[in-house]
């Protein structure tokens, strides 16, 4: 069963910083596709939204309430770390952050897989 561990969430004051870390392991079986690697938050009450995400070619892509402030980033081979530095953080910032990693194995052969989550708190 795939794996995914986050790390780094806390709590910090407003316009402070935090780095996420998510580490994939356990995905022996997925050798042979490609993954895209995806940070997504969730407040209770409210959907999971997408945070950012990044390819296994490298391109990213953020929410527009986290551009310029927020930078995704992966480790280099095997690529199955993915980090969330935060920047200039918001009381509206505060969530559940969870990894997730997609694999993409063929046409319409997807399998997702979702971390536990890390709490990161922005106190105003």
């Amino acid at each position: 069963q795939v794996r995914l561990e986050e790390s780094g969430g806390g709590t910090v004051q407003a316009g402070g910083s935090l780095r996420l870390s998510c580490a994939a392991s356990e995905y022996s079986g997925y050798t042979y596709c490609t993954h895209d690697m995806n940070w997504y938050r969730q407040i209770p009450g409210k959907e999971r939204e997408f945070v950012s995400g990044i390819d296994s070619d490298g391109n990213t892509n953020y929410a527009e309430s986290v551009k310029g402030r927020f930078t995704i980033s992966q480790d280099s081979a095997p690529k199955n770390t993915v980090y969330l530095q935060m920047h200039s953080l918001k009381p509206e910032d505060t969530a559940m952050y969870y990894c997730k990693i997609v694999f993409l194995c063929g046409d319409s052969d997807m399998h997702n897989y979702w971390g536990q989550g890390t709490r990161v708190t922005v106190a105003s």
